[in-house]
């Protein structure tokens, strides 16, 4: 009797990882896209940047928006939430 409820724990334990794993790799393949797509965005956008955080503030603005504007600088009508992002002495955040 201990050895079939060994064995029927054991199993349950298989299975019920088996279902963890697959999402566990979506959501890492989500936060790889978005983090590919925004090294890539704020690469182009801080590339003439003289300002050494510009990657920095441009990554986090990225990553909550979702968007980053096309060019080095300006077009923020592009993305209005990478726009309105303001930092606390009431400039903007990002870049």
């Amino acid at each position: 009797m201990k050895f079939l409820i060994a064995t029927l724990s054991l199993l349950f334990l298989v299975l019920a990882s088996s279902f963890v794993h697959p999402s566990l790799a979506l959501a890492d393949a989500v936060k790889s896209n978005t983090n590919s797509f925004c090294g890539s965005k704020c690469g182009i956008r801080c590339s003439k940047s003289g300002h050494e955080d510009c990657m920095k503030f441009c990554l986090l603005c990225c990553e909550k928006c979702n968007c980053v504007p096309s060019g080095t600088y300006g077009n923020k009508h592009e993305c209005p939430c990478y726009r309105d992002m303001r930092n606390s002495k009431g400039t903007s955040k990002c870049p």
